[in-house]
């Protein structure tokens, strides 16, 4: 993981994701679509994802559509309690 600042683009996706209003592509370059619309900045949300701080909830056929979640990482980084 980068040692660089998040920008408050990326800030913004990370608590979209915690508000359980996203859900991304099972793929290595994800997609991320926030309460139904795709996201404009698909690079930071690829960064995001090989930072790992969000991944699909679940497993589904690449292409298709799940919840995305924070990872422990992603729950830190937002200061977010950190399920035991």
């Amino acid at each position: 993981m980068s040692t660089t600042p998040l920008t408050h683009r990326a800030i913004a996706v990370l608590r979209a994701v915690a508000a359980d209003r996203a859900e991304m592509t099972c793929s290595c370059w994800p997609s991320l679509r926030i309460d139904g619309l795709p996201c404009c900045d698909q690079l930071t949300v690829r960064e995001l994802a090989v930072a790992g701080l969000i991944q699909p909830a679940g497993r589904s056929p690449a292409g298709e559509w799940v919840r995305a979640e924070l990872t422990m990482r992603g729950r830190t980084t937002l200061h977010l309690p950190v399920a035991a």
